[in-house]
């Protein structure tokens, strides 16, 4: 007879997983019952060739659930509970129609997990590589107040503003980078297929070539000979900066000279206080204190150097002083806008209410500096483009025009 694998639930409330031998599932479920065990899972599993063939996690990476899917789970999530659904129930749903693989091996055990009464916030805890810190007290605060579907809500719209703003971050980048490309493969191509068969016409007629032109050639000669010296080159200087980004000066470092850029500083202060101004908002609205918030607020800020003005910002409200007070000691990262603003709100309790407003201003400063990013890249990149197909051009034929006037002369 074939096997199957079963999880129940005792009187007592315990849950627990077994195999029984049985002719079918409904015998299964018959001799629990009978036992007085209620039934949460039957399943038989697969062998031989009709067993489930698993990838390597590092290789599965359409079973990876990103922010697209967490999205979606929020507002599920919140309309199933609002409908009046219990939470382990509405899991199990979820579960079922959950589209990548690791969402739905991570619904099973958090539904395994507050079946055996394990709060909601805690199992979610357990896979911070889909439900982050941010996530996990807003879902706390949501069981602590009874508002568990309203929160998911607010996490839901929070996460949908978050990934139009690095949506449009990157949209601004797309094409300035597949410019940037093609320029560089226009480039190639001309010092490795066009100046060597030039090199050869100028060698054979002979005569001195310019500085530019015996430059030329030896950047040629260099990129066909020895390209693999170049990729080393340009795979050390990425690691050797990916190992300086983790040290905390090279963060500090790298994070100051980001911020401080021309065009692209602004961009990255500008995205920086609207997430701060979402997150922090958010947090506060939901019920989880000051301190927490900004906490957890400093841990998704993406820059060291605003996560140390909230690190300080924090210890000072520990001390009692306003938040306001320690952002007004630093206009370079959050404005004197951002500070005054937080100042009213503290003075009429509405805080909240003035993030929410902060971050609908940054939030239109982000597309503005997304424009201006834009229209700024492309003429240096085609300034760019012009430099070196120029300097090409130059080395190719100002010895041919020398060649030509001592032939005629």
């Amino acid at each position: 007879m074939p096997v199957f694998e079963y999880r129940a639930r005792d009187r007592n409330g315990k849950v627990f997983t077994s195999t029984m031998e049985a002719a079918s599932e409904r015998d299964v479920a018959a001799s629990l019952r009978e036992k007085g065990y209620f039934i949460n899972e039957i399943k038989q599993p697969k062998t031989g060739l009709n067993a489930d063939i698993k990838l390597p996690k590092w290789l599965d990476l359409g079973a990876r659930p990103g922010l697209r899917d967490v999205t979606l789970f929020s507002r599920q999530f919140a309309t199933v509970i609002n409908a009046g659904l219990p939470v382990v129930q509405s899991l199990a749903i979820l579960q079922r129609q959950a589209e990548k693989q690791g969402m739905k091996d991570a619904l099973k055990k958090i539904r395994e997990d507050v079946e055996t009464g394990i709060p909601l916030s805690v199992a979610l805890g357990k896979f911070p590589g889909i439900f982050n810190r941010l996530y996990v007290y807003l879902v706390r605060a949501g069981e602590a107040s009874g508002n568990l579907d309203g929160i998911l809500e607010r996490i839901a719209t929070y996460q949908e503003k978050q990934a139009e703003l690095r949506g449009k971050i990157k949209g601004a980048l797309t094409y300035p980078v597949v410019v940037l490309v093609i320029a560089l493969a226009v480039t190639w191509f001309l010092l490795t297929g066009i100046v060597p068969q030039f090199a050869t016409i100028l060698d054979q007629l002979g005569g001195d070539m310019p500085v530019i032109t015996r430059a030329l050639i030896a950047v040629s000669d260099f990129l066909i000979n020895q390209w693999w010296l170049l990729l080393l080159i340009i795979g050390g200087l990425i690691v050797g900066m990916t190992f300086y980004y983790r040290t905390n000066n090279g963060r500090h470092v790298i994070d100051r000279i980001l911020l401080k850029l021309p065009v692209f500083g602004p961009l990255i202060q500008k995205s920086a206080i609207a997430s701060f101004s979402n997150t922090f908002g958010l947090l506060l609205r939901s019920g989880v204190n000051i301190i927490e918030s900004l906490e957890i607020t400093k841990g998704t800020a993406g820059n060291i150097i605003v996560e140390d003005v909230l690190e300080e910002t924090k210890e000072a409200v520990q001390r009692g002083e306003q938040i306001s007070n320690t952002l007004t000691r630093y206009p370079n990262v959050f404005p004197p806008l951002v500070s005054s603003m937080i100042a009213i709100g503290e003075e009429t309790g509405a805080v909240d209410s003035m993030l929410e407003k902060i971050a609908q201003f940054y939030e239109r400063e982000v597309d503005e500096a997304v424009t201006s990013l834009t229209a700024a890249l492309e003429p240096m990149l085609i300034v760019f483009l012009g430099v070196i197909v120029g300097f090409i051009v130059a080395g190719m034929f100002l010895p041919m025009f020398s060649i030509i006037g001592t032939l005629s002369g």
